[in-house]
Order: structure tokens, then C-alpha cells, then sequence
């Protein structure tokens, strides 16, 4: 249990730093090029890239689940007992706000960065979305996008599926949503990214952060319904991981 906690911590520090670092050279520091698309391309295909990587190398050891709102459908999937899942909440949130802090000592390091003008990737509704969308907007694109994010997980990691590209996809599927929603409201689909930054960066950010925990859980808890709803579960499932299933 040490070992997947410690995964767990580690893949969304991980998470963190790389993804929402580039999210705040393209976004705070206008890295792109004066290109808002660019900039969301490469932010997008960033998180991708990095879950990627985490499924193939901790998928093996935790199931590389490093969001909250996964673990949550994979609980109500039946697929790990709450009480580990009460444990990869807490690193994963751990490993949210560390990767953060992180991030945020090394642009420290800049005399250009300003937390109140670069920002550290925080997600935001109202005056903090680049099209001012309500929070009653932004909570529907969570729901949504965590929704088949999760569902997509579930699918991939089932007995069924070819654990040999469930990294794959699941990778493109982070992306896919991002390419989506970062224009909305920075994307979260994922409690423990949105955290972090928003301690840090505090004030409009902190007092919306809620919306980016509560939404991404709600998403994760649909999705498990709708899976267990089309997927046969004739036995409890195995721990998410991208493991090949022994022989019964």
C-alpha cells in the first residue's frame, strides 16, 4: 500500500508541475506566440503526453489513477475498496499542492513572475474564463468532460479491453478534453490539479476552487454509473491498473 500511495503522490506532482508549468508559460507568461490556439494546443497535448507516460510507468504499481474524481469511479465501479481509495485521495491531493509549491519556487526565480499577474494555472469561471462563462457553465463542462474522461478510464481498464494501449488512450483522452475545455475554464477534471494552484495563487481563484473539486467528483460518479449500466460485471473488478488480468 506504501508503494501505491507513493505512486500516487508522485504521478500527480508530476502531473502538476509539467502540465500546469506549461500552462502558465503559454497562458501567464504569453508564450504563445501571441497565439491563443497555439497555446492551448500545446498546454493540452501536455497533460496528455504526461498521463501517457505515468499510466505505462505507475499504472503497474497504483493503476496511475493521480485525480480524485478517477479514483471516486473506480471505487463506485467496484473496482478498489474505499478505504485505499481514502488513501490515494489523500496523496493524490498532497502531490497536487507539492507540485505546485514547486512549480511555483522555480518561476519564483524570475524577476518577470508576479503570482497576481503570471498566475500559476489556476481554472476559473465569470472574469477568470476567457469566455466568461457562468458557473453554472462551467460546472456542466466538468461534469461533462470528467464524465467521459473517467468513463473512457473504466472502458479501457475493463476485463474486455486491450490493456496494452489503455495508456494510449487514455492519454489522447486528456488531451481531447483539454483541447476542449481549456478555452472554458481552464479544465480541471481533476480535484487534486486544481487545488494546488489555487492555494497558491489565491483570492478569485481560491473562493471558485470549489466548483473544480465538487464538478470533476460528480463527472467521476456518472461515469461509473454509465459503465456499470453497459459493462457485464458479473464479479468485482480488479484494481484499475493497465496490468493484464490473470487467468481465473
Amino acid at each position: 500500500m506504501a508503494r501505491k500511495l507513493t505512486a500516487e503522490l508522485l504521478g500527480t506532482f508530476l502531473l502538476v508541475f509539467f502540465a500546469v508549468g506549461v500552462a502558465t508559460l503559454m497562458f501567464g507568461f504569453k508564450l504563445d506566440g501571441g497565439s491563443f490556439a497555439a497555446g492551448v494546443v500545446a498546454t493540452a497535448f501536455t497533460f496528455g503526453l504526461v498521463l501517457l507516460a505515468l499510466a505505462y510507468v505507475l499504472g503497474p504499481i497504483s493503476g496511475a489513477h493521480v485525480n480524485p474524481a478517477v479514483t471516486l469511479g473506480a471505487v463506485l465501479a467496484r473496482r478498489i475498496p474505499m478505504n485505499e481509495a481514502a488513501g490515494y485521495w489523500v496523496a493524490q491531493f498532497l502531490g497536487g499542492i507539492l507540485g505546485a509549491l514547486v512549480l511555483w519556487a522555480m518561476f519564483k526565480a524570475s524577476p518577470i513572475y508576479h503570482t497576481s499577474v503570471q498566475g500559476l494555472g489556476a481554472d476559473g469561471y465569470g472574469s477568470l474564463s476567457t469566455i466568461h462563462i457562468s458557473a453554472w457553465g462551467a460546472f456542466l463542462a466538468e461534469v461533462m468532460m470528467t464524465g467521459i474522461f473517467v468513463f473512457v478510464i473504466l472502458g479501457v481498464t475493463s476485463k474486455i479491453a486491450n490493456a496494452a494501449t489503455a495508456g494510449m488512450v487514455i492519454g489522447l483522452t486528456l488531451t481531447v478534453v483539454h483541447l476542449l475545455g481549456i478555452g472554458i475554464d481552464g479544465t480541471s477534471v481533476n480535484p487534486a490539479r486544481s487545488l494546488g494552484p489555487a492555494l497558491i495563487v489565491g483570492g478569485t481563484a481560491l473562493s471558485q476552487v470549489w466548483l473544480f473539486i465538487v464538478a470533476p467528483l460528480v463527472g467521476g460518479i456518472v461515469a461509473a454509473l454509465v459503465h456499470l449500466a453497459i459493462y457485464p460485471t458479473p464479479a468485482p473488478e480488479p484494481v484499475l491498473s493497465l496490468d493484464p488480468e490473470p487467468e481465473p
